[in-house]
């Protein structure tokens, strides 16, 4: 089984890349909320962020520095490396595939964009769109611009691109009606998720072959089912388990993002997917049947960035040992860090983590 890990690029979304043996029983991967780096960096997050690769490398290192200077004992933040900075990582938030398919963004200065207008098409009229067409999109464009400016600076395109997943991608192209059509038009609704699973495997093998044609190492579809509880487990299992195990044999790297849910309910469907090389959840999971059942994967918890800045130093050691005792190894995914959150916190956590690891 080929294995991810959770990797949280600087400023973005959280993302997966391949492990590389270095992986603590009890690893630590931290990411911070976009007005964290506004307030410390002066970073604007606005278009230009998103579309020019010079100036987002400049703000990256910048960030880094930071991030470095706070955290000194994280060693994934090097200051010693830039071709971390210059990459696509971030870019577009987590709305590509949507702006592909017409929606239409905001962006801002302190914060991810947010898709503000969804194309006003019915559920009949975008499954009827043509995968050419799609693949050809403006947005697509103006990303192998991007590349090919990232190449000229810096020769590897590096970049772990958010793709999200088919029912994520659904849900923020048509919103919430994708719900009501997997039940009152089902043969359309299967139709627009295939079109949508066949232009992401499309668009990600084209991308990761440029990657790839630069010297950078991708080979990997990661999906995010973050809606993935406001369906049932039959439901999924009908209309979204299908395409969910196309992609996962399609790519050399396969990983299942599920948010901060109880994922227990759909454990069963999930466990049939192939090749899940990560899997992340909520702590209110049953997290020992999940290590049991899924024992190829990289496990990752995912904490409540609210919970973290708001609990004792007693119920952190009291959830972190819960972790330790019955999921590591595994990431401890701390996304989303609020900008009102002391550094003190976080060094905190990384020093409860590194004290448990010692009597795993």
């Amino acid at each position: 089984m080929k294995q991810l890990r959770n990797h949280i690029p600087i400023s973005g979304p959280a993302r997966r890349e391949p492990v590389d043996g270095t992986e603590s029983p009890m690893r630590v991967s931290l990411g911070f909320e976009p007005m964290w780096y506004t307030q410390r960096c002066a970073v604007d997050f606005s278009e230009r962020w998103h579309t020019d690769p010079v100036y987002r490398h400049a703000t990256l290192v910048a960030m880094k520095a930071e991030l470095h200077r706070a955290f000194p004992t994280v060693a994934y933040w090097d200051t010693h490396r830039d071709d971390d900075t210059w990459t696509i990582s971030g870019v577009y938030g987590s709305y590509f595939v949507a702006q592909v398919f017409g929606c239409e963004l905001e962006y801002a200065i302190d914060r991810w964009p947010q898709i503000i207008r969804r194309p006003d098409l019915s559920l009949a009229q975008l499954a009827d769109l043509k995968l050419d067409d799609l693949l050809n999109a403006p947005i697509v464009a103006d990303l192998f611009r991007q590349m090919d400016i990232i190449e000229r600076n810096a020769g590897k395109i590096h970049g772990y691109f958010s793709w999200q997943g088919v029912l994520n991608n659904a849900f923020n192209i048509y919103g919430q009606n994708i719900f009501t059509g997997m039940i009152e038009t089902p043969e359309l609704a299967h139709r627009f998720i295939a079109l949508i699973t066949a232009a992401m495997i499309a668009l990600a093998r084209r991308v990761q072959a440029r990657q790839r044609a630069s010297g950078f190492a991708i080979n990997q579809l990661d999906i995010s089912n973050c809606v993935m509880n406001m369906i049932s487990p039959p439901m999924y299992r009908e209309f979204i388990f299908p395409y969910d195990q196309k992609i996962a044999t399609q790519f050399d790297y396969f990983g299942v993002h599920t948010c901060n849910w109880n994922v227990n309910p759909y454990l069963p469907v999930l466990r049939a997917l192939p090749n899940v090389g990560y899997l992340d959840l909520g702590i209110a999971s049953d997290l020992r049947r999940v290590r049991e059942q899924f024992p190829n994967a990289r496990r990752a918890v995912m904490y409540s960035p609210v919970k973290f800045q708001d609990a004792t130093r007693a119920e952190l050691e009291t959830d972190l040992r819960k972790i330790r005792d019955e999921l590591a190894p595994c990431d401890i995914v701390m996304a989303d860090i609020q900008w009102t959150t002391p550094d003190a916190r976080v060094n905190e956590l990384l020093e409860i983590c590194r004290a448990l690891e010692k009597s795993f």
